[in-house]
This record gives C-alpha cells, sequence and structure tokens, in this order.
C-alpha cells in the first residue's frame, strides 16, 4: 500500500529500460538472495534516512564475503566501522525536503564510489580483500541468532 514507493521502482524500471547491461530482479526470495550473495563483491543498501527496511540481506551477504555499502541507518551503524569492515556513505540532513535528501545521497554514494570504493577494488586488492575479512568476522558475533536468542531471552525472562 505504499504507493509513493510503488512510483519510484516504476520509474527505476522504466529507466533501466534504456540500458542493455542493467536489470530488475523481482520474485527476491531465499533462492535469489542466495545466488545473488554469491557473486556479489559490494552489498549496496541506499535507504532514505529513517526508512530503513531490517537490512538482513545485508548481514548475510557480509556473512557471505561481500563488502558493504550503505547509509548509516537500521542495522548498519551497530555494525560497520568506515574502511575497516564496510563503506559509510555520508548522510545528509534527513529534514531537507525529500528530492533534495535524494539529491544529495546520490552526490555523497557517487563521490564515494568515485574516490575510494572503485579504486581500492581495482587498484589494492590486499586491502579490498581485508574490508572483505573483517566484515565477515565482525558481522558473526553481533548479528547472528544464537546470540539474539540469548539476549531475548535474558531481557524477557530475566530481568523481570
Amino acid at each position: 500500500m505504499d504507493y509513493n514507493e510503488i512510483g519510484v521502482f516504476d520509474k527505476i524500471v522504466d529507466v533501466c529500460k534504456k540500458y542493455p547491461n542493467c536489470s530488475i530482479l523481482v520474485g527476491y526470495e531465499m533462492r535469489l538472495s542466495k545466488l545473488l550473495k554469491l557473486g556479489a563483491d559490494i552489498w549496496l543498501n541506499l535507504p532514505r534516512i529513517t526508512h530503513e527496511a531490517s537490512g538482513t540481506s545485508g548481514m548475510t551477504a557480509a556473512m557471505n564475503g561481500t563488502v558493504n555499502l550503505s547509509m548509516p541507518d537500521g542495522w548498519f551503524p551497530e555494525f560497520a566501522k568506515d574502511k575497516i569492515n564496510a563503506f559509510i556513505i555520508p548522510s545528509g540532513n534527513s529534514q531537507l525536503p525529500e528530492h533534495d535528501q535524494d539529491d544529495n545521497d546520490a552526490s555523497a554514494l557517487f563521490q564515494l564510489l568515485e574516490t575510494e570504493v572503485i579504486p581500492m577494488y581495482y587498484d589494492y586488492p590486499n586491502r579490498w580483500i581485508e574490508i572483505m575479512k573483517n566484515g565477515m568476522r565482525d558481522i558473526l558475533p553481533q548479528f547472528e541468532s544464537k546470540r539474539m536468542a540469548i539476549e531475548y531471552y535474558e531481557k524477557l525472562y530475566l530481568e523481570r
């Protein structure tokens, strides 16, 4: 029922029709998610600040050795150490009109890609691999289901 976001998605589909090397993947579910994460070097998550979804795709991408590139929203600030285990896109003013937020976020993303992410990937592969390994190492203690179950149990039943 989020008609604004459905409209955004429809615009993305229309733009992608112009480019032969661009695809829209529908029916995103466990099988497709697994295939994407197995072959991804970087996992881009670009929510408008304060509109972040649960973030489980980025978590499992890191578990599979994919480097996360995201806005500092949702689960990401709890995990990300910029240029250590992920890349953080600098966020702008969330009080601006949405079109201005989007313009600022796009500029910040392209700046980061052009000056840091892409050069590191191609010119410093050992550093890239280090970030990848750090992400794999850092994601598990904080976001594994065993830790979550213990924390829920302790908070729900032991702290009463």
